[in-house]
């Protein structure tokens, strides 16, 4: 049998997105070729996100885009993730062009679920109900060993070190669409680091649903801290990145480790959601403002140069305009360097779901607004503390905005969700590591000059 064109749409967060290069892997391994336009598909597939309603939304409508293709060449189509592992039944009855549904931790049978129909087993030509994989408790984690084609930029690439949680926030479903916390072993992390390291790599963004509770499913329970002295000196590789870490959890040696290990980005990603008591208490965040104030006080003391990120929840069921304003505060007096503000989106299964006292949505969004215009005057300002001073920037390449620039990014600023610098009066390679001088400073992003 002759390998056919494949086409994926990979959806929501990086974590998904390590998701799809494993099924990329496998369906190249399987011999199929993966192609660049779903007009030239044999088969789509479609890897979902259903984290809040505007993920969900943009999850149905890509599954209904793709199976107009269903109409011209592509034969089949595949959905798998998280609107999959939540929703399987509905979908499967609603948008009958699905031919085969997978779970957040069914998409190892990607090979299996593309194939012909003959090839397995032969059904018939009459339409039926998508086959539909979905595993009740989400089990599966990958390994170095597992087949990998890594999509975007060659020189960074995001390494998943655990897979599900456990913790009981009130407002989130993850632990029901991603299964228990599963954390790989540290010999095969940094196996895998080592590997990248070797293809090229510079950057590598660590990800889990919580980096700081990694290892306490494990015999011995390895911690964080251990895990990053291990990969620190791997050859080739100039940062690591810290994504989404729990406040509680942030011990005296992580804060060591990540001040005294030059190869760990002084970047650390803290979602917060709230600082009001009261609101923490509605969230089932387990921690107090007290806890999320010294934690910002240890950072800073012990990490110089640190950029501190962070995203808010607001509208959540219960949030008075006092709780608001305790965020407000919190915003104002602790000049975080990177915020993200979300309102609420009920989420069907949680127990925020079932909390009296819900917000208008118009006021959820006129709060998060209200947030996002504040933040941005204190990301300006401290971004301008910047000007004249010189900075080490990973080229990503030229410029999206003009082909005269470069741009790229210096340790504060993550891919895809922080802000860029863009540099001027020379060229680089993508790839490289160069010195630039910072000459301007926006709300976001940065102008450097290569003449130093």
């Amino acid at each position: 049998m002759s390998g056919q064109n494949i086409y994926f749409v990979s959806l929501g967060c990086p974590k998904n997105q390590v998701d799809t290069e494993v099924m990329l892997g496998q369906v190249q391994a399987a011999g199929h070729a993966l192609c660049d336009e779903p007009e030239d598909a044999d088969v789509i597939v479609v890897n979902t996100c259903a984290f809040i309603d505007q993920a969900k939304a943009e999850s149905i409508n890509t599954i209904l885009e793709m199976a107009e293709h269903k109409k011209d060449r592509a034969k089949k189509l595949v959905v798998t993730g998280c609107l999959a592992q939540r929703y399987a039944d509905e979908i499967a009855t609603e948008i009958p062009e699905i031919d085969h549904i997978l779970g957040s931790s069914d998409f190892m049978s990607i090979a299996k679920a593309i194939a012909p129909a003959a090839a397995r087993g032969g059904r018939s030509q009459k339409k039926k109900l998508p086959v539909v994989e979905v595993s009740a408790t989400p089990a599966y984690v990958y390994d170095h060993d597992t087949p990998r084609v890594r999509i975007g930029a060659r020189h960074t690439a995001y390494v998943k070190i655990a897979e599900g949680c456990d913790r009981p926030c009130s407002f989130c479903i993850i632990p029901k669409l991603r299964g228990p916390q599963r954390s790989r072993s540290i010999d095969d992390i940094a196996a895998e680091v080592a590997q990248l390291g070797g293809e090229g790599v510079k950057e590598v963004n660590l990800i889990a649903q919580d980096l700081t509770r990694y290892g306490w499913d494990l015999e011995g329970r390895p911690t964080l801290a251990a895990l990053l002295r291990r990969i620190a000196g791997t050859k080739g590789i100039h940062w690591i990145r810290l994504h989404y870490t729990f406040p509680s959890a942030f011990t005296d040696e992580l804060i060591d480790v990540i001040a005294g290990e030059p190869t760990i980005a002084k970047y650390v990603d803290v979602p917060l959601q709230h600082i009001d008591d009261g609101m923490l208490k509605l969230m089932r965040r387990g921690h107090s403002a007290r806890v999320t104030y010294e934690l910002v006080e240890r950072l800073r003391a012990r990490i110089p140069g640190v950029v501190l990120r962070s995203t808010f929840i607001a509208g959540h069921p219960g949030e008075t305009d006092e709780m608001f304003g305790s965020l407000k505060r919190f915003l104002t007096e602790v000049e975080l360097d990177r915020v993200g503000v979300f309102p609420y989106s009920i989420e069907p299964g949680t127990t925020s779901a079932m909390l009296p006292h819900r917000v208008p949505q118009e006021l959820a969004d006129a709060r998060v607004a209200e947030l996002m215009a504040l933040q941005a005057e204190i990301s300006k300002r401290k971004l301008e503390r910047l000007v004249g001073q010189e900075l080490d920037v990973l080229v990503d390449g030229v410029s999206e905005e003009t082909d005269l620039l470069l741009e790229g990014r210096f340790y504060g600023q993550a891919p895809g969700i922080d802000g860029v610098v863009y540099l001027a009066d020379g060229t680089a390679p993508s790839g490289s590591i160069v010195r630039a001088r910072v000459t301007q400073a926006s709300e976001h992003d940065l102008a450097a000059s290569l003449e130093l």
